[in-house]
């Protein structure tokens, strides 16, 4: 059972990760949830549509301008206590990799700490147990903040991948941070070449053998747009794509921008898979 916040997840039950971008220069919209009032929005369509999870990020991944961890909380810490007081069921996310943001957040209301990049500052698993919220613990391949990936070489990706993400998820449980609440991310893209980010994809059962819930960031990544070579405004298809294998490989947590269409991939293929009956099934009994 995965327990984030208020709710409560079963095994086989897949959950959407609403991302909610509260930056100027997202890769993907170019800051169209920078302000409250679009972000908000944007909150309350994601859960209309079948978010569970909504994931406040204060901090572009790419390269950029500086933020400094003060401009970082001013960015999310009003915010998540917004969505907290509108949204009271929802569960908060935060992705951030700073200990001192994440102990703002989750003064403020946050159930879960998204560390995407892979425990560059132990401090942040600290902050989880101390304030018993979740953590996401994800392969980043040892890359410094908002860098990208050159001429990146591993042995065994996957091998890489499970060593340090379990690692990182016992870690964590030993410091007090509740074990049904902390998942596991092979970091796709993250210190990572398209080769390696497929390979992840095609081998997550590996990880769904560890017994910790998988979360998964597929959406319209550059490991989607190099391998259909597609810009980032053409990726949904090949995301979805990816979606699916990964819902079929028994990944449970999906960190998205489409929400509606993830969320009909999903129960398309639990459906498949004799974990969710039809909607409506009338054909031949008529």
């Amino acid at each position: 059972m995965l327990r984030l916040g208020r709710r409560e997840f079963d095994p086989h039950e897949p959950v959407i990760m609403a991302i909610v971008n509260r930056t100027p220069d997202s890769f993907y919209d170019q800051g169209a949830t920078f302000r409250d009032e679009p972000a908000l929005a944007r909150v309350e369509q994601a859960v209309a549509e079948g978010a569970a999870i909504i994931d406040i990020g204060g901090v572009k991944a790419g390269p950029g301008e500086e933020v400094t961890a003060e401009e970082e909380a001013r960015r999310t810490v009003g915010f998540v206590a917004e969505v907290r007081r509108r949204f009271p069921d929802v569960v908060i996310s935060v992705d951030t990799w700073r200990a001192e943001v994440g102990e703002a957040v989750c003064e403020a209301g946050a159930d879960l700490l998204n560390d995407a990049w892979g425990g560059v500052d132990p401090r942040l698993a600290e902050v989880a147990a101390r304030h018993g919220v979740g953590l996401v613990c994800t392969h980043a391949g040892g890359a410094e903040p908002r860098t990208r990936p050159h001429r990146v070489t591993y042995d065994d990706v996957m091998a890489d991948i499970l060593r340090v993400t379990v690692g990182l998820a016992e870690r964590a449980v030993a410091l007090g941070v509740p074990r049904e609440s902390v998942l596991i991310d092979p970091g796709h893209d993250f210190g990572k070449n398209t080769r390696h980010s497929l390979e992840a994809t095609r081998r997550l059962g590996e990880m769904v053998e560890t017994g910790w819930p998988v979360l998964v960031s597929l959406s319209n990544k550059d490991f989607v747009g190099e391998t259909l070579d597609r810009p980032v405004k053409e990726r949904v298809i090949g995301t979805l794509a990816t979606t699916a294998v990964s819902a079929w490989l028994g990944a449970q947590v999906y960190r998205v921008h489409e929400v509606a269409e993830t969320r009909q991939v999903l129960d398309m293929v639990a459906s498949i898979a004799g974990h969710r009956p039809p909607a409506v099934a009338r054909r031949g009994l008529a």
